[in-house]
């Protein structure tokens, strides 16, 4: 008889929609199998305390596909590896509790851990996989910068609704003959701002990639100014830089954040439209609303294949691997080489090729 194994899933960094059909699909997948299957609470933090374990069953599952965020929580500070401690002297300082992690699993009996999370978060889990915990990564971030998969789920959904936060914002700003320019997220790389951008009519879009001029940009609203368009939207990723500049940072954020808080790009950019070409110009920052809600239709599917998928691969004894999507088939892929590839938009590739050849400016 095939063994009975006995596993745990978590999900870590932000948030996205999806990530409930994740833990969905594993637990049906487990279940037909026999399996018994845990979730682990707030990422790693479960596996420090362990009173932040669930038992899950079909029951507790039943539906959440449709259901946005995670009923695990998240957390994009709580890496075992660099654990925020106060010390006696109330100071923060870095601890190494992954040893603690480890013990805790191996005396909980669990077979294998799903990890669910993007780069910061699959990191984690191959160096706990080096360790020697039986795991499995699947891949999530609305950015769609994670390497061995075509596609993260949650991508798809945070497009759709800044499409249609885009579409709507053409109506006022025509009616007032204003600039809008619509900040949207994107650490590193711009597919969000890219393909909500083409697919909004956006008359420009900066990413990452392309570091842009301002003054082009303002050359391409008064061109439309010339041509009978009195307004103009403009997409902005959050981590889009200006030639010669940096990106726009909130400061360092929260103690055991991973990265620094990014935001301010559009209304710098709205700022510098106004004062350069004279037209009103407005600042929108989308935010958290592209990680909020139910996920679209291929987003709920594609974290339910990968789901299931992880529980096939614990079952052939491929850990230290990543579920991810090669079209049309899912695939397992080294976490170590998934985790080597930094997925950015290609500047001379067809969807910046087709933005260009529609009018649209990059700023450079």
């Amino acid at each position: 008889m095939p063994k009975r194994m006995k596993i745990c899933i978590n999900t870590g960094g932000g948030d996205a929609p999806g990530l409930n059909a994740v833990i969905e699909a594993v637990t049906m997948a487990a279940y037909n199998r026999q399996w018994e299957v845990y979730g682990i609470k707030s990422g790693y933090a479960g596996l420090l305390n362990t009173d932040e374990i669930i038992h899950l069953t079909p029951e507790k599952v039943d539906g959440i596909a449709s259901v946005g965020g995670t009923i695990l929580g998240s957390t994009n500070k709580g890496n075992p590896f660099k654990m925020p401690i106060a010390n006696a002297a109330g100071e923060w300082e870095e601890r190494d509790l992954s040893d603690k992690v480890m013990e805790n699993f191996r005396r909980l009996r669990f077979d294998a851990l799903v990890a669910v999370g993007g780069d910061g978060s699959l990191e984690i889990a191959h160096r706990f996989a080096e360790k020697g915990m039986p795991v499995v990564g699947v891949p999530k971030t609305i950015d769609n910068d994670m390497g061995g998969t075509v596609i993260t789920f949650g991508f798809d959904t945070a497009v759709s609704i800044a499409t249609e936060a885009i579409d709507r914002l053409h109506s006022t700003a025509k009616s007032h003959d204003r600039i809008m320019v619509v900040e949207v997220m994107g650490r590193d790389a711009g597919f969000i701002a890219l393909n909500s951008g083409i697919s909004g009519n956006a008359d420009a879009i900066m990413i990452p990639e392309i570091p842009f001029d301002i003054e082009k940009v303002c050359d391409k609203v008064m061109d439309n100014e010339l041509h009978g368009r009195k307004y103009g939207i403009v997409v902005v990723a959050e981590g889009a830089i200006p030639m010669g500049g940096n990106v726009i940072t909130k400061g360092s954020g929260e103690v055991g954040r991973q990265h620094v808080v990014l935001g301010g790009m559009a209304e710098h950019v709205a700022r510098e439209i106004s004062k350069r070409t004279g037209k009103d110009s407005r600042s929108m920052v989308l935010g958290h609303l592209q990680r909020g809600g139910s996920p679209t239709t291929f987003d709920r599917l594609l974290a339910l294949r990968f789901g299931a998928a992880a529980v096939r691969a614990i079952e052939q004894g491929k850990f230290d691997h990543m579920v991810g999507l090669h079209s049309p088939d899912i695939a397992l892929v080294p976490l170590g080489e998934a985790l080597g590839i930094h997925k950015r938009v290609q500047t001379d590739g067809d969807t910046v090729l087709t933005a260009r050849d529609l009018g649209i400016c990059f700023g450079d």
